[in-house]
């Protein structure tokens, strides 16, 4: 008999409150790498009722007009309307000070900035060898954006979750049971007209990429029937509240730290990219069909103190040339990763939306 069981998978727009600190944290750590790319960073950001609050530590030898780039990034998204109670007018608050030392001891001889397990996953699922249902809530998110940005659906405003939800038979996708979608709209709209808009504009375009069809019926926009205003004053936002958005959707697991505003000394960072690279390379010259990547790390470890792969019983190859081909294609102490996928540069911007994995434009996604 078939097995039958279904996954969801949930993503969220940039304007989400969440996502809006985390860019700001790497839009930050993007601006002191740019001037310093040894630059020692770890910047949280919370928004809330008309208000930003930044604080953290900054090691670097740089000149940050934190306010100025904050108000920027807050403008790109969108909110600059006072009805949002939000703006890149808000008052803005910080309170960042110097690494610790303690911390810098184990850091400056090329150590982890911290302790820590990361994981790295890939499959056959998509092209990106990414899992589905991840994939395609990122799609739907970053297409609600686009219809959004480019005036497609000029009455849609900043903020907005994604979630699909995947059928499988006997561990292959079959077809999108359904798909939910929250985001904000200009009052002079009904609902009815959203649903449909969205229906036609958002999901039909991003589902049949994929060759999958939904009926208008397995859509559900805005649960509680109506959503005028989003963002900050209405839900308060957190760097790093997002992992599981961040990484593969729930479907495999995730380490134990976030990743935005922390520079790639932070294992909880480096060490999850380099275990998403090592997985994907292994699904990718076909040594598994299945790969999970094991990383642990303590403060000021050179190098791991755990690396492991799993293959779920997909191996195409044995055990000691999967180990092998690791050690070929990546050095996983933390000097290694940060050379070998030359991290050191001003990339984290673009992380902090749509997920830190299954985009080629990174370099933990590059296929050897």
């Amino acid at each position: 008999m078939a097995k039958i069981s279904t996954f969801t998978s949930e993503s969220v727009c940039t304007g989400h409150p969440d996502k809006i600190c985390d860019s700001i944290s790497d839009v930050i750590l993007d601006e002191s790498i740019r001037q310093d790319k040894f630059a020692r960073v770890a910047i949280e950001t919370l928004v809330t009722f008309n208000k930003v609050i930044v604080a953290g530590e900054i090691t670097a030898n740089a000149k940050i007009n934190y306010k100025k780039i904050i108000k920027k990034r807050i403008k790109e998204l969108g909110y600059t309307n006072p009805v949002f109670n939000f703006s890149d007018n808000s008052p803005i608050e910080i309170y960042v000070h110097e690494q610790s030392n303690e911390i810098a001891v184990g850091v400056k001889p090329k150590g982890a900035g911290d302790q820590g397990m990361m994981f790295g996953f890939a499959c056959r699922e998509t092209p990106s060898l990414m899992p589905l249902p991840i994939t395609i809530a990122h799609k739907l998110a970053e297409r609600l954006d686009e219809v959004r940005n480019k005036k497609i659906l000029s009455y849609l405003r900043p903020d907005g979750k994604t979630q699909a939800a995947i059928e499988y038979k006997n561990g292959i996708p079959q077809k999108a049971n359904q798909v939910v979608i929250a985001v904000p709209h200009s009052e002079k709209i009904k609902l009815e007209d959203v649903k449909k808009d969205i229906y036609k504009q958002v999901v039909e375009f991003v589902l049949e990429e994929f060759g999958f069809k939904l009926s208008e019926k397995d859509l559900i926009v805005n649960g509680t029937g109506s959503w005028h205003i989003g963002g900050p004053a209405y839900d308060t936002g957190l760097t790093g509240r997002k992992i599981i958005v961040d990484t593969y959707g729930g479907y495999a697991r995730a380490g134990g730290g976030a990743f935005s505003g922390k520079d790639p000394t932070k294992v909880d960072r480096s060490g999850a990219y380099a275990a998403r690279f090592l997985a994907k390379n292994i699904v990718a010259n076909k040594l598994a069909d299945i790969a999970e990547v094991r990383l642990a790390y303590f403060i000021g470890a050179k190098k791991p103190v755990m690396q492991y792969v799993e293959t779920f019983g997909t191996a195409r190859k044995s055990e000691k040339v999967i180990k092998d081909f690791m050690a070929k294609i990546l050095d996983t102490s933390v000097s290694g990763i940060i050379k070998g996928l030359d991290l050191q540069r001003p990339i984290y911007l673009e992380t902090s939306s749509y997920g830190h994995f299954g985009r080629d434009i990174f370099p933990w996604e590059k296929i050897v």
